[in-house]
């Protein structure tokens, strides 16, 4: 159960804005979507003595990691924003929204032959037209009744409309002129048709002209003193506006594109884009920057759009045997154009037709070009001067801000504490060197079963998940801590002189690693720590100094953290090292401890789990799960499967001859050499 205080945010962090916010869980889940008028006082809510909160919310904070918001225009756009999410992501707290209800949409049935309209919450069926979604079911309700005194499409169901047809008589709608009755003939259905055609073209933008006319009879029947039919106006109206209020986070339901904002001073800037597809948005992502050289903004958005774009051209790319099949020709035609039209698709998604930015980039023409060719169809880079886009794209630049203050704020702090940590870590274990790389490791097992280790890194203070290893360990290695221990350390550091090795071979300085693909994945390995931390107490320590020493390797300082009373050992040393409880050097260390652990015992479960699910059948090429079932199925039991001959298992259902022969001569039947598995005369079976 985690701590709220842990991931509590500075109250000043927080902005006064509107906005949504998300908590996440240790694995980066969205767990809870909210909205809020005041987004510092919300979630400020969240972050009260835990005997104070509701059941339901307690249970939430406590099982988040962490908290994050997005910054909008207006309550009405958190509303929309808050539902997007909701939908995307199926947090687990979101209670509310599990069941199949959803924001309401105005259809126009046009697949039908008879077009209807309706309010509807269900899935969207294909050829029909959908307006929405609306934030109060209601206000569109009310709409479409207004609009059917000039619109009036049929809104019945389609068992009312056969009825009707069969008894040539319209329903009450009909009678009171809200429908046009195609259904006892008063209108064709060709006209039927243009009239739900109108309608659509009306729901889709052109709702200016009939406010005004519904305003101008409003204001006529109040200068007659006909109250009654000027309130019914005003409502008209105001369901009216309701319904087609326009906001910054909906767009027509044809707008796909990015919108990037940039946030900067003199030192760094933060990046923000919204990926709008079908007029929501479906994604948000956000970089924080150093100016490591004097670039302008244009330069900024040139390079920002260059990497966001450049990632998906390279998962585009097809690999080497891909491009074979593609040139093999006879079959495998079909199967490179499929290919071709799911890169495609892939391509016209990942990158869209139009791309808003709030500055245009030096190099525009050359990006268009570029994106263009990436894309397979025009793509137009732009920066909106005024609509609705443009509202959008402020927006993005008020999440960019708040990203660059919160960075700020938040790094102020990190770097102070992270500093302090690494400098009391140093002087108290009297190493020459400042702490830029520390490693940790880990063995995990159960009763000496499943022998795994882990290492983690620490750069700067701060992990390198993408340089944290695995290991397995077998044999003799693996009959007690210290061994393993020992195994780990020799095997990390070899790599490590090796890597060395090779990149003095091909001329490389010290420390780096030659431009070898083979080298790739054990680039990690070239870099010594300064500093390594093994779980445990005196014999671990001597374990992996002696694996050191054994490799020759006199430039990497090793410290045990045990963990009954937090002693940091170092080797050769009758007495260990104490650190003060609440200093920062000892917090850095009992953090590193605990990744690595975690990180360690996730693999070991993982190891625990597959070893546990294998059988025998395992050992069979060729032999997938559904044909392990069939045998099971078929014998028994894998003692009875042992027993059998290939003749007996070609009886199963989908297996031939080489099949039936592999299985049986890999369980150690089916040769006529092999003892028999059956007593012949009692029938019993043998081992």
């Amino acid at each position: 159960m985690a701590d709220p205080a842990s991931y509590r945010p500075a109250r000043q962090d927080i902005p006064t804005n509107p906005g949504v916010y998300r908590f996440r869980d240790e694995h980066g889940r969205v767990i809870y979507v909210g909205k809020a008028k005041n987004l510092r006082n919300r979630l400020s809510s969240y972050f009260a003595p835990l005997h104070q909160l509701a059941p339901k919310t307690r249970t939430m904070v406590t099982t988040a990691a962490a908290v994050q918001w997005t910054v909008v225009g207006s309550e009405f756009e958190s509303l929309q924003l808050e539902y997007t999410w909701i939908k995307e992501f199926a947090p687990r707290f979101n209670i509310a929204y599990r069941d199949d209800k959803s924001y309401p949409y105005l259809a126009v049935t046009m697949s039908e032959d008879v077009p209807r309209a309706m309010v509807t919450r269900g899935e969207k069926k294909p050829g029909n037209r959908y307006f929405g979604p609306y934030s109060q079911a209601w206000a569109i309700r009310d709409t479409l009744d207004a609009l059917l005194r000039v619109f009036p499409v049929r809104t019945c169901t389609k068992g009312v409309f056969q009825r009707a047809e069969r008894s040539g008589r319209p329903c009450l709608l009909g009678y009171i002129d809200k429908c046009s009755a195609p259904c006892v003939g008063e209108i064709s259905r060709e006209d039927h048709r243009r009239l739900a055609d109108d309608l659509c073209r009306f729901m889709a933008g052109h709702a200016k002209p009939y406010i005004r006319e519904l305003t101008r009879q409003m204001n006529e029947a109040a200068e007659r003193m006909d109250f009654e039919t000027a309130a019914a106006r005003r409502d008209d109206v105001g369901a009216l506006e309701r319904a087609f209020e326009r906001n910054t986070v909906v767009l027509a339901d044809t707008t796909d594109a990015d919108f990037f904002a940039i946030a900067e001073d003199e030192l760094e800037a933060a990046v923000q884009v919204f990926y709008v597809r079908g007029g929501r948005i479906r994604g948000q992502r956000g970089w924080v920057t150093e100016k490591v050289e004097d670039v302008t903004t244009a330069q900024l958005m040139t390079h920002l759009l260059q990497q966001v774009y450049g990632e998906a051209q390279s998962e585009l790319a097809p690999a080497p045997s891909a491009r074979r099949k593609q040139t093999a020709g006879g079959s495998t035609d079909v199967v490179a154009k499929h290919r071709r039209t799911s890169e495609l698709a892939y391509r016209q998604d990942t990158i869209p037709r139009t791309v808003y930015v709030s500055a245009e980039p030096n190099e525009a023409d050359e990006l268009r070009n570029w994106l263009s060719e990436l894309r397979g169809s025009q793509v137009a880079i732009q920066r909106p001067q005024r609509g609705d886009k443009a509202q959008l794209l402020e927006t993005v630049a008020e999440n960019a801000r708040q990203a660059l203050a919160l960075h700020k704020s938040r790094r102020a702090g990190d770097l102070t504490t992270r500093s302090a940590s690494l400098q009391q870590l140093q002087e108290a274990l009297d190493l020459p060197d400042a702490l830029m790389r520390i490693e940790c490791y880990d063995i995990s097992h159960v009763q000496g079963t499943n022998v795994v280790a882990s290492m983690v890194v620490f750069e700067d203070g701060l992990p390198r998940k993408s340089e944290y290893r695995k290991f397995s360990i077998t044999g003799d290695a693996a009959r007690d801590d210290t061994a393993s221990m020992y195994d780990v350390i020799h095997r990390r550091f070899s790599r490590h002189l090796e890597q060395q090795r090779r990149a003095a071979e091909k001329g490389v300085h010290s420390g780096g690693v030659a431009p070898d693909a083979d080298d790739a994945p054990a680039r990690a390995f070239a870099y010594p720590p300064n500093l390594v931390i093994v779980d445990g107490g005196p014999p671990q320590v001597a374990a992996a100094q002696r694996a050191l020493d054994d490799l020759g390797v006199d430039d990497v300082h090793v410290v045990g953290l045990a963990k009954r009373l937090e002693e940091v050992w170092v080797p050769d040393d009758e007495f260990p090292v104490i650190l003060p409880r609440a200093s920062e050097g000892l917090f850095l260390m009992q953090r590193v401890r605990d990744e690595a652990h975690r990180f360690a015992i996730t693999f070991h479960r993982q190891k625990r789990s597959k070893a546990m699910t294998v059988s025998a059948l395992d050992d069979v090429p060729g032999l997938g799960p559904a044909k392990q079932k069939a045998l099971l199925k078929h014998f028994g039991s894998v003692k009875k499967l042992r027993a059998a001959t290939a003749e007996e298992i070609l009886e199963v259902k989908g297996f031939g001859p080489a099949l039936a022969t592999k299985v049986a001569q890999t369980l150690g039947g089916g040769t006529e050499a092999r003892e028999p598995a059956v007593d012949t005369e009692t029938g019993e079976l043998l081992d």
